[in-house]
């Protein structure tokens, strides 16, 4: 970074970008809110939160004393809760449709089998909604067969029919039971999201470049602002716009060198599931162009205790797109295992969606990954992390079979 970039930080401009994640952002303030009071208890610091003035994006405020420091940060979110929701309305057999596509999408280019050889995890997690929905279909699928054959034995020809079409209601019932419980189940869900990427092979739909378009603008804008730094948080799948978004703004030469510290927190990616897809070619490139930057530093924060993500699998490299000269990112893990107590880890453990949101959490036995001190505190990202080296067990192999960049 440029020596005319400070050491300290007092005021910071944030952008969150969500995952692929239906419900409204004020879900992340009110996350924020209550996981930032609770590690400032454990911490010694202190932290509040105000609402942000009425603009073009979401957010809120935060103002913060760490280390005798007063900072104010200012947090907007990139809203595309509702393109996420677009593309979850689909019927109950569009779903299944769109479970056969994604299969298939994966499965011929090559992708779902390279992506096992990165980590089980997530590749599981992947596999699982096709296995619940299948699942469900084929108990749908025993209870009409139940009820025919009983109305068959209780009343020979004339109870067949009868038997059939009971068991067709039931079939259809049994299947709006299992959507309508998605919340404790999660199987549509999670198959919209893969759906959402794989329905174009891994290029962004034009509803969404849109809006990393007009999001990249105000952090064009928060460059030009009176801030010691501006920081970009991706999480899970938006890591991936934040990739893109990024290098667009450096290559229109938008990242002025005298301007304010510029990081990139990327945390709990799922980049490989995109990347590795044969018309990833925009999100390649990006991959590329920025890993060789120096207007910013790129730190990618993830977990072995995050079963939704790529732990410690640099994006760059496992795409097949690293280049002389590669800088970033930093990989590391925010090790959960030894950052959570053993009755913390214990109680969440197996709360697979839970952990994937613990990058933005409190952590009852911090080490030097805090969330809070990092959005809110007085040190630059590029400062915090100087002197660190990335964790030993990263995976920076290339393994995709799609690696080009053209687009």
């Amino acid at each position: 970074m440029s020596s005319a970039h400070p050491k300290t930080v007092s005021r910071r401009r944030v952008f969150y970008i969500p995952g692929y994640d239906p419900i409204h952002p004020r879900r992340y303030r009110e996350l924020y809110r209550k996981e930032g009071v609770a590690q400032a208890a454990i911490s010694g610091y202190e932290l509040a939160l105000t609402p942000a003035p009425k603009g073009a994006h979401y957010g809120w405020q935060v103002a913060a004393r760490i280390d005798d420091a007063q900072t104010h940060a200012d947090v907007e979110v990139l809203v595309w809760s509702d393109i996420v929701r677009d593309s979850m309305d689909a019927s109950i057999p569009g779903t299944y449709l769109q479970l056969v596509r994604t299969a298939w999408t994966y499965i011929a280019s090559g992708a779902l089998r390279r992506l096992m050889r990165l980590r089980k995890g997530p590749v599981i997690a992947a596999l699982y909604p096709v296995g619940m929905l299948v699942g469900q279909l084929l108990l749908a699928v025993l209870l009409w067969a139940l009820i025919w054959r009983l109305g068959d034995t209780i009343w020979p020809g004339v109870g067949s029919w009868l038997g059939s079409g009971g068991g067709a209601v039931a079939f259809v019932s049994l299947l709006r039971w299992f959507k309508s419980k998605d919340g404790r189940f999660f199987a549509y869900y999670l198959m919209h999201d893969y759906a959402y990427s794989a329905a174009s092979r891994g290029a962004n739909p034009d509803a969404l470049e849109a809006r990393m378009r007009s999001f990249g603008d105000s952090i064009a804008e928060a460059m030009q602002d009176d801030v010691d730094e501006v920081l970009v948080v991706g999480h899970s799948s938006g890591a991936h716009l934040a990739v893109s978004i990024l290098a667009d703004l450096i290559r229109e030469g938008r990242v002025p060198a005298t301007g304010p510290a510029l990081g990139f927190l990327s945390l709990g990616q799922v980049v490989p599931m995109v990347s590795f897809l044969p018309e990833a070619h925009r999100l390649r490139a990006d991959l590329q162009y920025l890993s060789m930057r120096d207007e910013l530093t790129w730190v990618d924060v993830t977990a072995p205790g995050d079963g939704c993500a790529f732990a410690l699998c640099d994006p760059v490299a496992v795409s097949g797109v690293a280049p002389e000269g590669k800088r970033w990112p930093l990989v590391f893990s925010a090790a959960f295992t030894q950052t959570l107590s053993p009755e913390r880890w214990k109680e969440l453990r197996w709360r697979f969606f839970r952990l994937h949101f613990q990058y933005l959490c409190a952590f009852d036995r911090p080490k030097d990954y805090d969330y809070f001190q990092i959005t809110a505190g007085p040190v630059t990202l590029a400062d915090r992390y100087a002197d660190r080296r990335p964790s030993k067990s990263r995976i920076d192999i290339p393994v995709s079979k799609y690696t080009s960049v053209a687009v």
